[in-house]
């Protein structure tokens, strides 16, 4: 019920775990661009980017979001922390970084009937507000900032919050969104959500460059297909010189989307005589792909779509298999048997509906 929300009217999270920084001082917008791998002078006031961070050897430490608050402060968010790696790389710069995770709540309103909700407590910016921007205003009196972005790949927004009225804000929420079937929602509903966005996750399909072990676990923006979201010709930045070279020969790996043969799946349970059992809930794990006799990549976390009705993954291939409409094959387990299942090499998104962005 908490994926169907987040699909068919509103899921409320709680995101505030996420690190959140702010990056103030002459030279603050110099310190992030000398961090992030996009073009930080490029982003104007009240906008947001996505953007991975790297270190020396081009791999990626995190992702997470960059804002503008157009001041001279700019905010980073992240799944991991950042505050040390931020501050080291702000060495002989006029820049202060501190750590304000525990200062913000944030809520994540996702789903079609979020722009709704917030039209019955904020004020009429939020219903112009557009993809990846942020305003300041109130919600229910309560003073937010809004952002328009999230981790589900549909239309939704996040609401940032002074911690003392971050529980005021969720019951302000809660109440403005009855009529809108508003249903709190939890990890399982937004991992199913985010693998049909097809976003990546770290821990799962990256190891942050400071935690890996083995090189293996070390990805670059590129092998994690985030080439987009690359500009080597904004000028020095950390990692820059290793991406550099590794755009002039190609990465030697990527990360796609996977759509797995389910009727394959299907006859298996059928011939042991069980009824076919779609993974109920998404999984995270190394699950081996081949092509014939080789190992050429592996999935890194998948579900079955409640909407699409597919089974998808997510998975990491060598370049050469990585081009959409090329067949592997996947280990899945039916019951207590290991069969290898055909699966096609697909583009991410597997969903993306028009209302995200427009």
């Amino acid at each position: 019920m908490e994926y169907y929300a987040i699909r068919h009217s509103a899921g409320l999270l709680d995101v505030s775990p996420l690190y959140k920084y702010s990056i103030r001082g002459k030279d603050a917008q110099s310190l992030v661009n000398k961090v992030v791998t996009r073009d930080a002078r490029k982003l104007a006031k009240g906008h947001i980017y996505y953007t991975p961070w790297c270190d020396e050897r081009g791999k990626t430490v995190d992702d997470g979001t960059l804002w503008n608050f157009g001041d001279g402060t700019f905010r980073m968010t992240s799944a991991e922390p950042n505050l040390k790696w931020l501050q080291d790389a702000g060495m002989g710069l006029d820049a202060e970084v501190r750590d304000v995770s525990e200062d913000i709540g944030a809520l994540a309103l996702q789903g079609p009937s979020s722009r709704a909700i917030l039209g019955e407590g904020a004020d009429g910016a939020v219903q112009k507000l557009r993809y990846f921007r942020f305003v300041n205003t109130t919600f229910a009196g309560i003073p937010v900032q809004i952002s328009r972005t999230g981790y589900t790949g549909d239309l939704g927004y996040e609401i940032w919050v002074e911690r003392e009225q971050a529980e005021a804000l969720w019951d302000a929420l809660m109440d403005k969104g009855r009529g809108h079937d508003i249903t709190p929602a939890g990890m399982l509903a937004l991992d199913t959500a985010r693998i049909e966005a097809g976003l990546i996750l770290a821990e799962v399909e990256y190891v942050p460059a400071r935690k890996a072990v083995i090189d293996a676990q070390r990805y670059s923006p590129f092998e994690l297909s985030l080439d987009w979201a690359v500009a080597l010709e904004k000028g020095p930045f950390i990692g820059r010189n290793a991406l550099r070279d590794e755009k002039r020969h190609g990465p030697s790996r990527r990360t796609v989307g996977l759509v797995i043969d389910w009727r394959k799946i299907e006859r298996y349970y059928m011939d042991m005589g069980l009824p076919p059992q779609p993974p109920a809930r998404p999984w995270r794990s190394k699950v081996p792909l081949y092509v014939r006799y080789r190992q050429v990549g592996w999935a890194t976390s998948g579900v079955w779509s409640p909407l699409l009705k597919k089974y998808i993954a997510i998975a990491t291939v060598a370049a050469p298999y990585a081009r959409p409409g090329t067949r592997v094959d996947i280990d899945i387990a039916v019951e207590w048997e290991r069969h290898r299942i055909p699966a096609t090499v697909v583009e991410r998104p597997f969903f993306d509906p028009d209302r995200k962005k427009a």
